[in-house]
């Protein structure tokens, strides 16, 4: 029996096995459903192409997460990058953020946007997300992008998606900085505003190179192909797909929420379980390419409001470094969400937007080395009113029982790898010091 149990070996769990060992704690074990360690952090390696699942890229904006990290690898490892995202949308491609980079689309369109920005309503409160554009950034910039981007990828009726996520991830604008974005196009080190604007990759291994060093860090063995199947809250035992029991004290879960709910064997006094299909996320199809062209793109990423390409992002990683790459060759991934769909639906949309790829970039099927499908199934979490009212409670009913809910999925949140290294952090020092108290 182990004092401390960490369910899921991702970027939060793992953070927190870390802490708890620098805390001093070694009296824990962590147990990961998968074979490999990282969770969705994780990169492959076909056919001499380095592909992620999907984007990741490291925005250091925490001094103490900026050591870590340059602690698990120099800094001479990484590339540090200068953002170069794009939108494509009415058959051209503009700067991102879209709301400072008008210039180049119809007139008609800068038009609804600087008026729709003039006119934006004075709203107190709002009550979803499609509110919220339209009180921060009026009609126009709403209807052109931020509307049919956000239903994109969420996957999801945006006005019944609260804007209780917004915070960082949507850059505010000006009437000035419209204009000078509409007349004419601006330079790249105007446009660096944003939380991406500028970024970190690791020149070679892909994402997890720095992921597989913390692992590294790490003195107890990770115990791989566990997958919780029940956690008895009251006796404090969880129960393995393998067979295996753990007893344990406290629990620490990274696990995805609506899977923990599931797993419970209820206490008589709760009725977690019954609300795990309340908890909604959507799914992602990641597909990857690997070109033989050198020059497929100069872009980091670029954005695809329109419903008319299923996909809502491509990027292109041998931008990032370029060993992301063979000699000569070019990689690309692409992303679609999909929300409770049938196999039928998500294998006719992969090969609709796989089509419509080819002919956008123009590339012939001889040209195409590779190809890595990755299905991602929880991904997104989608902000309704359901899970702003209930969320804190759920977790709080938890937490009163020693079973600490954590992380991107573990506490049902959008969030970045550094917020999860730093979830990890603030866990196992909240279970270190509550216990010396």
């Amino acid at each position: 029996m182990a004092e401390i149990i960490i369910l899921g070996a991702g970027l939060t769990g793992l953070s927190a096995a870390y802490h708890l060992e620098q805390l001093g704690k070694q009296d824990y074990q962590i147990f990961e459903r998968d074979s490999t360690i990282g969770g969705l952090c994780r990169t492959v390696q076909q056919d001499g192409f380095t592909f992620d699942y999907t984007g990741h890229l490291l925005h250091l904006n925490n001094p103490y997460f900026q050591d870590l990290i340059y602690n698990l690898l120099a800094p001479e490892n990484f590339n540090t990058i200068t953002r170069r995202a794009y939108i494509y949308s009415q058959n051209t491609y503009t700067k991102y953020p879209y709301q400072v980079n008008l210039f180049g689309l119809p007139a008609e369109t800068i038009t609804a946007c600087i008026q729709g920005y003039l006119e934006r309503p004075k709203l107190k409160n709002t009550k979803n997300f499609y509110q919220w554009a339209h009180k921060n950034f009026g009609a126009g910039i709403t209807k052109y992008f931020l509307a049919p981007y956000q239903n994109k990828i969420f996957a999801y009726d945006i006005r019944k998606v609260s804007d209780s996520w917004t915070g960082r991830f949507v850059p505010q604008t000006s009437l000035s900085a419209m204009i000078n974005g509409a007349i004419s196009d601006q330079p790249e080190i105007t446009q660096q505003i944003g939380y991406n604007a500028n970024f970190i990759y690791p020149k070679s291994g892909g994402i997890f190179s720095w992921v597989e060093q913390l692992g590294q860090r790490i003195k107890q063995p990770i115990q791989t192909n566990h997958s919780a199947k029940t956690i008895d809250l009251k006796n404090k035992i969880i129960t393995f797909t393998n067979g295996r029991t753990e007893k344990f004290k406290t629990l620490i879960s990274t696990i995805p929420l609506d899977y923990l709910l599931k797993n419970l064997v209820e206490p008589s006094h709760s009725n977690l379980k019954i609300l795990a299909p309340k908890l909604i996320c959507n799914s992602v199809t990641n597909f990857n390419l690997g070109v033989n062209r050198p020059d497929l793109s100069n872009k980091h990423w670029v954005y695809f409001p329109e419903p008319e390409y299923k996909f809502y992002r491509l990027g292109f990683p041998h931008n990032f470094t370029n060993e992301a790459a063979p000699a000569n060759c070019s990689s690309l991934y692409g992303e679609f969400s999909h929300v409770k769909k049938s196999p039928a639906y998500v294998q006719a949309s992969l090969k609709t937007s796989l089509k419509q790829v080819k002919q956008l970039l123009n590339i012939s099927e001889h040209e195409i080395l590779t190809e890595k499908i990755i299905d991602i199934k929880h991904a997104y979490v989608i902000y309704n009113q359901w899970r702003d009212h209930n969320l804190p409670k759920i977790l709080q009913t938890l937490a009163d029982q020693k079973l600490y809910s954590c992380g991107r999925y573990g506490a049902w949140k959008y969030s970045s790898m550094q917020e999860a290294i730093l979830d990890g952090k603030a866990v196992a020092e909240n279970i270190i010091y509550a216990d010396s108290r």
